[in-house]
Formats: structure tokens, C-alpha cells, sequence
């Protein structure tokens, strides 16, 4: 049952998005009626978060049933020894499932509260606690060790370090106060650490900070998808075009057994550690990341570079992953997204840039996928039906996963 608004959108976007889902093959097949039903169910799910909890296991370092275990032991500390199973993907064997709980109707709220930011919000929905950088406004007499109320403002509107807000705002749950209003806005210092302690979230979902760093990763399902799609092997060459953070580069590395080569691109030089700090903590070898625009990584002229770095030669990678940038309108929860149209609409030329340029990297017979984590047709539908039109020899492949 939805307990958080529908997704707020720029009236100018939710047409856009109605116009796409309402075309005029699914009015056809499903009745205006029904297509509008599950239009307005979409944009409810989107501001909930995903019913399960999704861990990969690096299956590079240890056994999925060792890493349950593990696991089992960690959210029976947690949750206080409240029974939670933990399910093995029934075909995506590296993967698991632990159910989220909620919403729960049954906290009562406080009288001292916390206003958050809403990509705090999201975070504290998916199992985070709040970080003081998250704290827009607390109340007046908050102290160390109080319970308080967690809100989200969803829309941007709290002033930083207002004493109360009466804006837009949604219910998160209760925690424990670790600081003082006056610690937490004294300004005296940037602090970092956990501001909140959630005790009584809505959703009761358990924390990964630290747990497991090296055996575990946190992904969404369709992310873990995705590479098994891509179906990566032993001694490949594979190219991760669009790569940061790095989760779908080191599911390729160990679903490959780290024997190969995996070279990850992305154009922000911190993203680019961060792909290299997860390869380090999940122990894998055969990834190298480069500081790269993945739309010059062709090689224009014939003379080939002797290290191995980008820009490449045509036809040098058996398999290439473009994740490619997107409006990212189905990543979940999100309650509030304010672009605007022009915003929204304005990924499809470099996906097409990065899209050409992964063509021309793949090896006769090797294997591309394109994926988004996005909603929007003109992001995946209609970029595929591009694709096959722009390069003909291309062969649209079933997806078995």
C-alpha cells in the first residue's frame, strides 16, 4: 500500500513521460483506462523503495553460501534477533535478496525533529542512517541522545539550520540524536560522522556501512542483471565504457575469474579512484581504469599503442558494457525530481556519440549491451530502435536473464 506521495514531477515531465507510456500500441492493447492505471502505479513505485535488499557476493574471494552465513550472523545483530531471511536469487546465482520491512504504520512520532535533504532521504529508506552533512534543520532543543523524528524535504524548500520547518516533508522514521542542535550547526568544523542513529525507520532495511566491505557489494537487481547479460568469459577482452562506480566492472572481473583483461573508462578522475579502490578492496587484478571520455576512446589513426590505453583501435574488445549516462528516472526511491524537460530529454545525443563508438570498438561477432537506469522510451526503446537502423550489421539478441 503506498504511504508516500507519487513522485513529483514538473507537470511538463509527467506529460512527457504520459505521452511516451500512453502510446497509442499500448492504448490498443490494454483500453485508456487500464494504460493510465499503470501509468499512475509507476510513478507511486517510484517514490517507494524496492521490496528487497540486493547484496552481491564476490564470489572472487569466497562461496555464496559462506558469504550468507555471514551475513545471517550480521543482521541478527542488527535487527535485535528479528527473523529476516535471506534468499539466493533463483537465477542469478552471486545474488541475494533480503526482504525489506514495511512501510510499518505503527511509530509514533516525536516532538523534537530532523529535516533531511531529500537524497539523505532516499538513503535512509534504503537502510542508511543519517550523516550530519545530510541535516537541513533540526529543532530548537535537540540534544545528544534524544529520539527525534526523521523527515524528508522533498522538495528542497528547509533552510539550512532552520529550528522548524512546515513545508512539504515526509515521515522517515525515529532515531537517536548523536549531536546537539549546536554541534550540529555550529560551523566551527565540517563534520562527517552519523548525525542520527535511525532506530524505528519506516522501512527496516540493515546497513552496509563497513559490513563485509570485501565480500559483499550493494547493487540494485537490474545493475547485477545487467552483467550477467553481458555474459563475460574467462580471457576476454571487455570493455566497461561509462564504468564509475565501478559495481559493474568488478561483477565483470569476477564473473570472468579475474583472468583477462577489463578496461573501465569514465571522465571524472575521482570516480575513476573509486573504480580502482573497489577493485583493490574486492581483490581483483585484471581491471584497469582510465581517466578517459569514453566518446573519443576510438583510435582515429592506424598506429597502435603499445601500452594498452585509450583511445583503442577498432575492433579491440570482445565484449563492451555502455551503461551509458541517462536521466536516471528509475532509480528508487525518488519522491522529487524538479529538471525540467529540456533536462530530461537532453541525454539521447551523447548516448548515440557513445553508442557509436562502442560499435566500432566491438570485435566481429562479440557482444554489446546498452543499458540505462532510466523509465524514458527516447533513452532505451527508442535508442535500440536507432542502433539497428544506424548499423545494420547488428543483431538484437534476446535477453535470457
Amino acid at each position: 500500500m503506498s504511504i508516500f506521495p507519487k513522485i513529483s514531477l514538473r507537470l511538463e515531465v509527467e506529460n512527457y513521460l504520459k505521452a511516451g507510456f500512453m502510446n497509442k500500441e499500448i492504448v490498443s492493447a490494454l483500453g485508456k483506462q487500464e494504460a493510465e492505471r499503470k501509468f499512475e502505479t509507476l510513478l507511486n513505485h517510484l517514490s517507494h523503495p524496492p521490496s528487497f535488499t540486493t547484496v552481491r557476493v564476490n564470489t572472487h574471494l569466497a562461496s555464496v553460501q559462506h558469504v550468507k552465513n555471514l551475513l545471517f550472523d550480521e543482521l541478527q545483530k542488527q535487527f535485535n534477533g528479528l527473523s529476516v531471511p535471506i534468499l539466493q536469487h533463483p537465477d542469478l546465482q552471486d545474488v541475494l535478496l533480503i526482504p525489506v520491512i514495511g512501510p510499518r504504520k505503527n511509530i509514533k512520532k516525536q516532538q523534537c525533529e530532523a529535516v533531511v535533504g531529500a537524497q539523505c532521504g532516499n538513503a535512509v529508506l534504503r537502510g542508511a542512517h543519517v550523516y550530519v552533512p545530510g541535516i537541513v534543520s533540526a529543532s530548537k532543543f535537540v540534544k545528544a541522545g534524544d529520539i527525534i523524528s526523521v523527515y524528508s524535504d522533498i522538495k528542497g524548500k528547509c533552510k539550512k539550520g532552520a529550528k522548524e520547518f512546515d513545508g512539504t516533508k515526509v515521515f522517515l522514521g525515529n532515531g537517536i540524536s548523536e549531536l546537539s542542535r549546536k554541534e550540529i550547526f555550529n560551523g566551527l568544523r565540517e563534520l562527517k560522522g552519523i548525525g542520527v542513529r535511525m532506530t524505528e525507520p519506516v522501512y527496516l532495511s540493515p546497513s552496509f556501512d563497513n559490513v563485509l566491505s570485501s565480500y559483499i557489494f550493494l547493487q540494485n537487481l537490474p545493475s547485477a542483471v545487467v552483467t550477467h547479460v553481458l555474459d563475460p568469459q574467462p580471457g576476454e577482452r571487455i570493455l566497461d565504457l561509462c564504468a564509475a562506480p565501478g559495481g559493474k566492472t568488478t561483477h565483470i572481473a569476477a564473473l570472468m575469474h579475474d583472468q583477462g583483461e577489463v578496461i573501465a573508462l569514465d571522465k571524472i578522475s575521482n570516480k575513476v579512484e573509486k573504480i580502482k579502490q573497489n577493485a583493490l578492496l574486492l581483490g581483483l587484478n585484471s581491471i584497469r581504469a582510465f581517466c578517459f571520455d569514453g566518446t573519443k576512446a576510438l583510435k582515429l589513426d592506424t598506429v597502435k599503442d603499445a601500452e594498452g590505453e585509450p583511445p583503442f583501435l577498432p575492433e579491440s574488445f570482445d565484449r563492451i558494457l555502455l551503461d551509458a549516462p541517462c536521466s536516471g528516472m528509475g532509480q528508487r526511491p525518488n519522491m522529487a525530481c524538479s529538471w525540467t524537460l529540456k533536462e530530461v530529454t537532453s541525454y539521447q545525443p551523447l548516448q548515440r556519440k557513445l553508442f557509436t563508438v562502442a560499435v566500432k570498438l566491438l570485435k566481429p561477432g562479440g557482444v554489446l549491451v546498452y543499458s540505462t537506469c532510466t523509465i524514458t522510451l527516447a533513452e532505451n526503446e527508442e535508442q535500440v530502435a536507432w542502433a539497428l537502423t544506424a548499423f545494420p550489421d547488428l543483431q538484437l539478441q534476446p535477453q535470457y536473464i
